[in-house]
């Protein structure tokens, strides 16, 4: 059984879009038997981006897991999506994973949404190495994007390779550790390779960046060090332990290079996956709770013999077998037709089915042990982020947090017949995604989607029309405003009605704090004494959230405040929940519109990248825009302006951009964070209501 562990790898392949995650996940199957041949994303064949709205695109939508075998390994691959739109799908992969393979390219290096999926790797503490793709490329720059990783990304990159000839002369690499050159012979698929001697011209720089290497190493390797100082010759077995060692405790990031679409370079990578990422024994055990509110910090070890844990990170509604849960068993074993607890809902759930994934196949097996990534047919009370265990042995693992929407529109069906079919699929979608959410508007009766940029809501509507063969109408997108407060007030509100029998009693005194951008809103409770009985405080909760649901300048969501519960009273007779929650939303409203309230709008980090005849007309349009310039670069003659702008601002800017720089001008742009709206722009928001 540790046998098996020690030969697992789960790793994601994470990067920027177009960086080339995908061409390296087919080759990655091609060279390890798991496909026959290999899919290219330009054909629109391959086997992890399935979906025809990622064959269409040539993006990755949906993150896909698949299996493949490379020298007594089993390496679990989860391909994610590069664009800021399917931020999530990298997210909740990265939770269940034990190591990434981060793809840069040779030419642009470390570009926006690597940032982004670096942080989040950052945030659940996963092991890296690093590919640098398209050294064949024009304008490849392997040195370059190692310093990049060091300034952008504050990680300590290793350099293990180098690479034999540049641009289209890119031929191998040298091999730092073994100091031998990997040469290809052509760029075809079955190209084979040549170990040789490392070429005469690179073998000064090559035994420079070994020392250099080395010198790194010993840094926090003391065995390395003690044979360093003295001189010692220092094997090749204690520098793949010294490098695997300083991988897993997030040290270093091992370098390594190739050319995914002309086949050199991949099988150093596999070896690189097995060689310096973690089994499931290398990282430490899992930790939960015994209850959703707290209790005993419970453990769970990568172990058939320990009860069974698992966290569901993604669900999928398959037109074959229902719906799809993903789950990473993180100890125990489940077997179909057994049953498992949600001990959040505190629920048993019959597992109908394990399948073991390839993409969109899947294969029917009996049991899932410790380790395993695989998806369970037959839940119907678990979702994203829900922990299942043992009925024995309650664990809940931490939750996962997912991103706040940050634009809608609203979507009507086309005809009657896709009323009550609109309503089933967004039900199954916003199931699938976290951040895509589904409300009415009692209002103006629409039906508002959310999601988290204008492609992920085109995509939505996409699937609706051919898996779910709904034709649905959409308006405009929307900015997801929010509202909050700027000044602190006391608020004293009371509930009274007195009708025949029982009346109505609720009387609160809340105090209403700003707090820090991103902090939602906080409850406090501060009575004591039982001015308030307790079993009226989730009550006047309750209230307080419902009102903070609409805001009061334009009725957007507030958010960012505090509303802490200091005194009230109640009658011993006409006092109830529904009074006392009552009391709490007037109290927030009444509060809130004494406390100052302004509207708030999300603000997306943008990088536009421009050849500098087009740099002045570019930021004269990003001032126009109400952006702000963090600051400018350059990198191999391009102009790289990163800038501040409101949402608001940049729908259409696709089109506008290409116009301003004839073509040639790209952008990315992420959500970044929240802030005020300048007054004059807050009254047409409100007024255009």
């Amino acid at each position: 059984m540790s046998n098996k562990l020690k030969n697992l790898r789960n790793i994601g392949i994470v990067a920027h879009i177009d960086a080339g995650k995908t061409t390296t996940t087919e080759r990655v199957l091609y060279y390890t038997g798991a496909t026959y041949k290999s899919g290219n994303v330009d054909d629109g064949n391959t086997a992890t981006d399935w979906m025809e709205q990622e064959r269409e695109r040539g993006i990755t939508i949906t993150s896909a897991a698949v299996s493949a075998l490379w020298k007594d390994c089993t390496i679990n691959i989860i391909d994610t999506p590069g664009h800021v739109d399917f931020t999530v799908e990298v997210e909740r992969s990265l939770r269940v994973l034990d190591g990434v393979v981060a793809v840069f390219t040779a030419v642009d290096g470390v570009e926006p949404q690597s940032e982004t999926v670096w942080r989040q790797a950052d945030k659940y503490h996963v092991p890296r190495i690093a590919f640098v793709n398209k050294m064949d490329r024009v304008g490849a720059d392997f040195f370059e994007v190692v310093k990049d990783v060091t300034n952008k990304l504050g990680a300590v990159p290793l350099v293990v390779q180098i690479p034999v000839g540049n641009e289209d002369s890119f031929r191998g690499v040298v091999d730092l550790i073994e100091q031998k050159a990997i040469i290809w012979d052509s760029d075809i698929l079955d190209a084979k390779y040549d170990i040789v001697d490392i070429p005469d011209d690179l073998k000064g720089d090559a035994g420079r960046r070994r020392i250099e290497l080395i010198e790194k190493l010993a840094d926090f390797d003391d065995d390395l060090m003690e044979s360093y100082l003295a001189e010692k010759e220092i094997d090749n077995e204690a520098i793949y332990k010294a490098i695997r060692k300083g991988t897993i405790d997030l040290k270093i990031v091992p370098m390594l290079c190739g050319s995914a679409f002309k086949n050199k370079g991949v099988q150093p990578l596999l070896d690189a996956v097995v060689k310096y990422l973690p089994s499931p024994l290398d990282i430490p055990p899992v930790k939960g709770t015994e209850r959703i509110d707290g209790g005993k910090t419970e453990i769970r070890k990568a172990d058939d013999d320990e009860p069974f844990c698992g966290l569901i990170f993604k669900i999928m509604s398959d037109p074959y077998v229902g719906k799809l849960s993903y789950i990473r068993v993180y100890s125990g074993k489940i077997s179909a037709g057994s049953y498992v607890y949600n001990p959040i809902k505190n629920k048993k759930e019959r597992i109908g089915r394990i399948l073991r994934m390839s993409a969109n196949k899947r294969e029917d097996i009996d049991c899932a042990f410790a380790g395993d990534i695989c998806a369970i047919v037959g839940l119907k009370h678990s979702g994203t982020g829900t922990t299942l265990c043992d009925s024995g042995h309650p664990i809940i693992l931490e939750k996962m947090q997912f991103p706040d929407p940050v634009i809608s529109m609203a979507i009507e069906p086309a005809t009657k017949a896709d009323q009550d079919k609109m309503g089933i699929a967004l039900f199954k979608l916003a199931e699938e995604d976290p951040t895509f959410t589904v409300k009415f508007d009692d209002q103006t009766n629409q039906t508002i989607v959310s999601g988290m940029g204008e492609l992920h809501l085109d995509i939505i509507v996409d699937r609706m029309r051919r898996e779910f063969h709904v034709n649905a109408k959409t308006g405009m997108p929307q900015v997801a405003y929010k509202e909050t407060i700027k000044k602190s007030v006391i608020q004293e509100s009371k509930f009274i009605r007195q009708t025949g029998g029982h009346g109505q009693y609720g009387h609160v005194k809340v105090q209403i704090d700003p707090v820090d951008r991103g902090n939602g809103i906080e409850f406090v409770n501060r009575i004591v004494g039982g001015v308030i009985p307790k079993e009226y405080i989730p009550a006047i909760e309750k209230g307080i959230r419902d009102a903070a649901l609409s805001g009061v300048v334009g009725g957007y969501p507030a958010t960012d405040i505090k509303v802490a519960l200091f005194d009230g009273s109640y009658h011993e007779v006409d006092s109830s929940e529904i009074a006392f929650r009552m009391a709490g939303s007037m109290a927030f409203k009444e509060g809130m519109r004494k406390a100052n309230p302004v509207i708030l709008e999300p603000v997306m980090a943008v990088e536009i990248n421009t050849p500098s005849d087009y740099l002045g007309d570019v930021i004269g349009d990003i001032n126009s825009r109400r952006g702000q310039i963090v600051e400018t670069g350059e990198r191999k003659n391009i102009k790289i302006i990163d800038a501040m702008i409101p949402l608001s601002e940049m729908f259409g800017y696709a089109t506008v951009l290409r116009s301003i720089t004839q073509g040639r001008g790209t952008y990315t742009m992420r959500f970044d964070h929240y802030t005020e709206v300048p007054k004059s722009i807050a009254e047409k928001i409100v007024g255009s209501k």
